[in-house]
């Protein structure tokens, strides 16, 4: 079975590529306007679905992987700030608070129509951070594209006192761990 990817985040793209899988990307197409009081755990997991059967009509016989993430401050879902200022405020607000970034993933079987899914959680625990911190970092490393307002890849690092949570992937966009158990239950096995 091919191996698609319904996602054109270059970071999913990435992670995928460290389990040493042919695979494919599909855009999917889907409105991710958050249903009325829908927790987000429930968001992510309805939205990486959502993701996966919008593609699954053009992958016959094909393991389709979907993924959403949102991140959470203090019970507030964070966007990506798209500007210095907007990130400014949210890594502000972030100083010496945690984070949690909640990650749905969907393994859709699209021969026999078996949906696999769960939510998996990763949390940021931030430094006391400074103005000056803050704005060093933007102007340096410019996450603008990022929810939170960080690269934990990149110079993100710095930022942090610790991270919390089982799977350090799930944090960029695609919980790994999650996604081995899987594939292994759909018959491929990633060491043999």
């Amino acid at each position: 079975m091919k191996i698609v990817l319904g996602s054109t985040s270059p970071f999913r793209k990435a992670l995928l590529q460290r389990l040493c899988l042919d695979f494919i990307c599909d855009a999917p197409d889907i409105d991710e306007t958050p249903l009325q009081n829908e927790d987000i755990e429930k968001m992510v997991v309805r939205l990486s679905i959502a993701k996966a059967k919008a593609i699954a009509g053009r992958h016959a016989n094909a393991l389709i992987i979907g993924s959403d993430q949102s991140a959470v401050l203090n019970g507030e879902k964070l966007s990506k700030p798209g500007n210095f200022e907007n990130a400014f405020e949210q890594l502000t607000r972030a100083s010496a608070q945690k984070i949690t970034f909640q990650t749905g993933l969907c393994l859709l079987n699209s021969a026999s129509g078996n949906i696999q899914s769960a939510c998996v959680p990763y949390t940021v625990v931030f430094k006391k951070l400074t103005a000056k911190m803050i704005a060093d970092y933007l102007h340096r490393e410019k996450p603008y594209n990022c929810a939170g307002s960080f690269k934990s890849e990149g110079l993100g690092i710095a930022l942090f006192e610790r991270f919390e949570g089982d799977d350090p992937n799930a944090l960029i966009g695609l919980p790994l761990i999650q996604l081995v158990n899987f594939l292994e239950n759909e018959g491929v096995s990633i060491l043999n």
